[in-house]
Order: C-alpha cells, then structure tokens, then sequence
C-alpha cells in the first residue's frame, strides 16, 4: 500500500536526513516508525505525504506515485502531523467541513461522519468553538477526525497520541487495529515503544537516515543472543545508546 524504494533526502548544508531507504508497507497491517530524534522519520513522513520531494528514488501511496501524481496519491492517504497546526480562527465543524469539501465528501455523509467520530473522541461540544479555545489535545483530536473523514484507505500518523488523555488513546488503537483489520495501512511513527510493542504487525527502526531493521518484534527478538525481550531495550541497543559504542547487531539496511 506504500511503497518506498532507494529514496534519499539531503538538506541545505549536505546533511543527508534520508540516506538510500527502501520499505514496503502492507495492506492489512499496522507498521511503526521508531527512531531517536534527528533519525529521518518525519523527513521521510514528509516526502511520503508530498510535503518534501525526494532527492533519489520513488515513492508510491496505493499505487500513485506521489511526485508524478500527487493528487490521486494524496486522495489515498489521511494525514496527521506531530503538529496540529490548524486554522485559529475557525470553528471545529467549520475546519472539518473545510476538510470534507477538500475531499468531495457528500454532505450528508460528512454529518454522519463527523457525529460519529467527535462522539468516539469527546469532541461533540467544542465543535461550534473556535480553535484556538482548544486544548492541544483538542487539537490533536481535531486533525485527527479530518484526516480520517473522507475514510482514507491508507492513514499515515506522526505521533498520533501526543496530547491524547487515555481514553481517546485507547480508541486510536482500537481504530488502527480495526482499520488494518479491513485490508487497509495504518502507518504511523512513535516514541511510545510499549504502544509500539503492543499494536504493531511490523516495525522499522531508522537512525542518522539509514533503516537499522524492519519486520516483527518476533523477528527482531530472534537478532539478540542475550535474552533481550522488550522493544525498549532492543531499540536502545540498535540504535547505540546501550553500548557505548555505537555498534548495532543489524546491518545498515534492513529488509522489507
């Protein structure tokens, strides 16, 4: 459902942020995103959701290329940023029938939508309010109900539950697991590794822009002779900051 293929990314300055990362994404699967910070993933998240241009490579959202045709690629996929940036002086249901006019979402299935998933998130009241009475949290729950209002196949999530309080992170989870459960994409990065450990069919770890693992927590359990067992501590260990050394126990690139 998401296709990554040798894509590279180097800012002003040579600072390769991307360096050569290749990742298939499946449908019917719920794929993380790990990384320290400064690793790639939003860069990466960026390029994906045609934010930033790859330097190198290719990149394809349900089978649309997202350079050579970005609107099919962008009617895929919803979106949620790690900021949610949103316009202050519109109200909630204002922002979200923006979104859905954005999308041709009919009206009145626009309605039912957004009762539907401001009920779930506890956002049902502060919808006639404008937005910059809200919380962050509120915010988050906001882009969030427009990003998933048109019923994308494919979500793509950074740091989907900054800001949540517990109950509307749990209904997140429970949304991505029922949505992947549908034969649809749920990818989403995250520093939350036990949310990662316990949601994800797949992970991929990134660091200084190269991919150090990608497949199972089984699969990466199998890398490590030691008895480690938790995400935690075999993310530490890949990426270095366990073992002074910096050394890993995968490869550059990790397979697909």
């Amino acid at each position: 459902m998401i296709s990554i293929r040798d894509v590279s990314k180097t800012y002003g300055g040579g600072v390769k942020a991307v360096d050569g990362i290749t990742l298939a994404i499946r449908s019917g699967e719920i794929f993380g995103f790990l990384g320290p910070n400064g690793a790639g993933k939003t860069t990466t998240i960026k390029m994906v959701t045609g934010i930033l241009h790859p330097d190198t490579g290719t990149i394809l959202v349900d089978g649309h290329d997202i350079v050579k045709d970005p609107i099919a690629a962008k009617k895929a996929f919803g979106f949620v940023p790690d900021d949610p940036n949103l316009f202050p002086r519109l109200k909630g249901i204002e922002y979200l029938n923006f979104i859905g006019d954005l999308y041709g979402v009919d009206a009145a299935v626009r309605r039912d939508r957004i009762a539907s998933l401001a009920a779930r998130f506890g956002l049902e009241k502060a919808l006639p309010d404008r937005i910059q009475s809200y919380s962050h949290g509120m915010r988050q729950k906001l882009i969030l109900l427009g990003a998933l209002l048109h019923e994308p196949p494919v979500w793509i999530l950074d740091e989907p539950m900054t800001g949540l309080d517990p109950r509307s992170a749990f209904e997140m989870k429970e949304m991505m697991r029922q949505h992947a459960d549908k034969g649809h994409t749920v990818f989403f990065s995250t520093h939350v590794l036990d949310v990662a450990e316990k949601v994800c069919d797949r992970v991929a770890v990134i660091d200084k822009g190269r991919i150090l693992f990608c497949g199972s927590i089984a699969e990466m359990r199998a890398h490590f002779a030691d008895g480690t067992t938790s995400l935690e501590e075999m993310f530490l260990e890949m990426t270095g900051e366990t073992n002074g050394n910096g050394a890993s126990p995968f490869a550059a690139n990790g397979a697909n």
